[in-house]
């Protein structure tokens, strides 16, 4: 594309995203259990290496390792199914504690704004018909989502075991894409592609469990109702960058009210929240997985949005490993250079408006881009 003048090469660039956006949206469905099958694989290519070490026979070298994740999933999946229980056999004193709290805030909204709680029950009632009419309308459109949901579970296995088996085919694939002379910086690429991957997975499986037992375990011990729950479900939602805190907070928030007629349950589980939130973000998660990941705050939240907006919640657990893996790919190629430049977090020490020389693609000094906490 060197003939091309620049306007036309940055078009083609965006053209190129354009449409890659395009392919995401439409086949989201096919594509997102293939890109997660992917990552898993990646993640498992240690214990795969491990037992043809061992003379274990590959196809069971393959089987062995997808059994123990499908092991994983399936605890996971029994552990919110009894915990649904409690909460289905505790519906009489939830309904009794949330109707407390209504009145409560009812009584409260009366007194500050002198609406009235009849009007209060006006207003919702209509809103409550608005979201009734809303969830018919959608009761089709979750039978379909969870039909797709049960296909996309059913592939996964079947997309890590053939990714695994014929990994020597991809991998040949990807070389014949390049020169001779460039094999030695695909070669590069593809091993801190996969170290990235790893690290990264590894880390997040080692923050869901340490969040699950520090949240869940301090809830305990004070005394909160459902604490095993609210801990399990914000260290899962703390794994989407972000934005899966705050949601976190508020179930953990409602999950509370529902289960105590009084107020300071709920302020224990947000002070142990933000407790167990300034150990990840400061002293632990720094240790395992910050240093490898190198994706600015701006772009970390934009692709947590982009990929919500694509796939829905596997869209958005993905977006940080997808961008890690382009920056891997735009830093190693002279075209693209600056496009790892706009994903990565290491800033200019000087600004490029006063010193020419942090306008080129050259290395240059860089200070910190983390966000202050």
């Amino acid at each position: 594309m060197k003939e091309f003048p620049l306007t036309v090469k940055r078009s083609i660039e965006l053209l190129g995203l354009l449409a890659l956006g395009t392919v995401l949206v439409i086949g989201n469905n096919i594509i997102m259990p293939v890109l997660m099958a992917f990552f898993i694989s990646i993640m498992l290519l240690p214990m795969f290496r491990f037992l043809k070490r061992k003379r274990f026979p590959e196809v069971l070298a393959i089987v062995l390792p997808i059994l123990l994740v499908a092991i994983v999933f399936g605890l996971l999946g029994w552990f919110f199914s009894s915990q649904l229980s409690v909460l289905v056999k505790d519906f009489p004193q939830i309904k009794k504690n949330v109707t407390l709290h209504i009145n409560s805030l009812s009584n409260w909204i009366e007194n500050l704004t002198h609406y009235s709680t009849t009007e209060q029950r006006k207003f919702l009632d209509e809103k409550s018909n608005d979201l009734l009419n809303m969830a018919g309308g959608l009761a089709g459109g979750a039978a379909t989502s969870l039909s797709s949901t049960f296909v996309f579970i059913g592939l996964l296995p079947i997309y890590i075991y053939l990714m695994l088996f014929y990994k020597d085919i991809l991998l040949r694939f990807i070389f014949m894409w390049f020169k001779p002379e460039q094999h030695d910086r695909v070669k590069e690429a593809i091993y801190e592609t996969e170290s990235i991957i790893k690290s990264y997975l590894v880390g997040l499986l080692i923050q869901v469990t340490y969040m699950t037992v520090l949240l869940g375990g301090i809830l305990l011990i004070v005394g909160i109702k459902h604490a095993l729950l609210i801990g399990v479900l914000f260290a899962l939602l703390n794994l989407i960058p972000y934005v899966g805190a705050l949601i976190g907070n508020v179930i953990g928030v409602l999950i509370t009210l529902a289960s105590s007629q009084e107020l300071w349950p709920v302020i224990t589980v947000l002070a142990v929240i933000a407790f167990v939130q300034f150990l990840d973000n400061n002293i632990l998660m720094p240790r395992i997985v910050g240093s490898k990941v190198k994706i600015n705050a701006l772009f970390a939240i934009l692709g947590v949005f982009i990929g919500g907006s694509v796939a829905g919640i596997s869209g958005m657990f993905l977006a940080l490993p997808i961008i890690a893996v382009l920056k891997i790919i735009f830093d190693r190629s002279d075209m693209f250079k600056q496009w790892g430049v706009l994903l990565g977090d290491e800033r200019p020490a000087r600004s490029p408006m006063t010193f020419p020389a942090f306008r080129k693609k050259k290395p240059i000094p860089t200070r910190s881009g983390d966000v202050p906490k």
